[in-house]
């Protein structure tokens, strides 16, 4: 068994265990890029593109629900062909996120990011270079629209994950 399934089968493992994804990351520490070499492991395992999309609707099918009061126009990422609603908190220094949006793909590609970087500091997220997005190949297989809106919602995760940092550091000044 590879470095890669051990991990998927640990993240599996957890998310078994928890009904909410706030507690998962407490399960267990990974890093950004042990999640990402994870998730690089679990798209290598479909031959063809048709098996990949169908994973990442199966993932936007198992996407906790957002709270109604997150699903108002302030919490949509615009640039997105859907509607996809983020939002975030900060937890014992992690960031948790959760989303959801109307078009299962993008349900999935959002649940994708949320397991990347949801439970990490906002450090980690701010730095995070997200290799996964191309080693996957998912720029390149989605469509221009749905590409421009992973772009999107990399941008605003990433940019609460900054504003954590910035309200961390003048708690600290």
């Amino acid at each position: 068994m590879t470095d890669c399934q051990r991990q998927y089968l640990r993240y599996r493992r957890c998310l078994d265990n928890f009904s909410n994804l706030e507690n998962t990351f407490n399960c267990f520490d990974m890093t950004i890029q042990e999640i990402e070499n994870t998730i690089i492991g679990e798209f290598s395992l479909f031959d063809d593109w048709m098996d990949k999309y169908s994973h990442l609707i199966e993932m936007g099918r198992t996407l906790p629900l957002i709270d109604k009061k997150f699903k108002t126009d302030q919490y949509v990422i615009s640039g997105c062909q859907s509607r996809v609603w983020v939002s975030a908190e900060l937890t014992n220094g992690k960031v948790i996120y959760k989303a959801d949006s109307d078009a299962v793909i993008t349900k999935g590609i959002i649940n994708l990011l949320i397991r990347v970087l949801s439970g990490q500091s906002p450090e980690d997220i701010v730095n995070a270079d997200l290799e996964f997005i191309n080693k996957v190949g998912l720029h390149e297989h989605l469509s221009p629209t749905r590409s421009n809106g992973l772009t999107s919602m990399v941008k605003q995760m990433k940019l609460y994950a900054v504003v954590f940092r910035a309200k961390s550091m003048e708690r600290r000044a």
